[in-house]
C-alpha cells in the first residue's frame, strides 16, 4: 500500500482507510489536502470531500451532549480507556459515545438534506476545482438504512444535475455500513447503490490506524 500523508483530521484519515480496505487499492494514495479533503498526488484524478452530517431532531441533539466521553459508563472498559486517552469514538463501542476531540465536529454538523445541498453547490461553483472523478463522502452518527441513502443518492442527483461540475459518487458511512452511490448519467436506480457490511473487527482496525496517524503528527 502507498505511504499515506495526513493532516490533522481523524475523520479524513478513517475515510481514506475505509475507502481503501473496502473498495481497493484506487484509494490507497490519497493525500489529506484542502478543498476537498482528500486528493490523489496528481491533483486531478480523485477529488474527495469529507464531511458529517446528524439527524435533524432535538433528540438527536440532547443524546449527543449526554453522550460524551467520560460522563457515561461503558461496557468494554478496554474501548472506553481508548476513547478517553485519543479523544476519537468513531468505530468503538457501536457508535454510543463521542470522543472529547470530535464533540465539536458532530454539534457542528448540519443535517443530511442541508449539508447536501451546501457541498453540491460549493462543488458545482469550483470550489473544490475540477478532477476526473469527484466524491462526497458523509458521515453519519445515525445508523441509516437503505431507504435513508437511496433518499440521499436521488436528492443528489436532483440537486447537481444542472451542474457541469458534479459528483461521481456519494459515499454515506454510518459505524456499520458504508454505502456507494454512483451517480453517474445513464444507470438504472437500483444498479446505483451497493451496501457494504462493516464488521466491528473492520471498525476497530479502521480506528486504530487512524489514530495511529494522528499520534504520528
Amino acid at each position: 500500500m502507498a505511504t499515506r500523508k495526513f493532516g490533522t483530521c481523524f475523520f479524513e484519515q478513517y475515510a481514506q482507510i475505509s475507502l481503501s480496505a473496502l473498495l481497493g487499492s484506487e484509494f490507497d494514495c490519497l493525500v489529506n489536502m484542502d478543498r476537498p479533503d482528500l486528493q490523489s498526488p496528481d491533483g486531478k484524478s480523485i477529488g474527495i470531500e469529507v464531511t458529517r452530517a446528524m439527524e435533524e431532531s432535538k433528540q438527536a441533539e440532547m443524546a449527543l451532549l449526554k453522550d460524551v466521553a467520560g460522563i457515561t459508563k461503558g461496557e468494554d472498559r478496554h474501548d472506553i480507556d481508548q476513547i478517553l486517552e485519543y479523544g476519537y469514538s468513531f468505530g468503538l463501542q457501536g457508535g454510543k459515545y463521542i470522543g472529547l476531540k470530535e464533540f465539536s465536529y458532530w454539534s457542528m454538523a448540519l443535517p443530511l438534506r442541508r449539508i447536501l445541498e451546501s457541498k453540491v453547490s460549493k462543488a458545482g461553483n469550483g470550489f473544490y476545482g475540477h478532477f476526473a472523478k469527484m466524491g462526497l463522502f458523509v458521515f453519519s452518527r445515525e445508523n441509516l438504512g437503505a431507504t435513508e441513502a437511496v433518499k440521499a443518492m436521488k436528492y443528489t442527483i436532483s440537486l447537481q444535475q444542472y451542474q457541469d461540475i458534479r459528483y461521481n459518487r456519494l459515499y454515506i458511512a454510518d459505524v456499520d455500513d458504508l454505502f456507494v452511490c454512483n451517480l453517474d448519467d445513464g444507470l438504472k436506480d437500483d444498479s446505483r447503490l451497493i451496501r457494504y457490511r462493516i464488521t466491528q473487527e473492520q471498525r476497530q482496525t479502521f480506528y486504530h490506524e487512524a489514530i495511529e496517524l494522528q499520534k504520528q503528527q
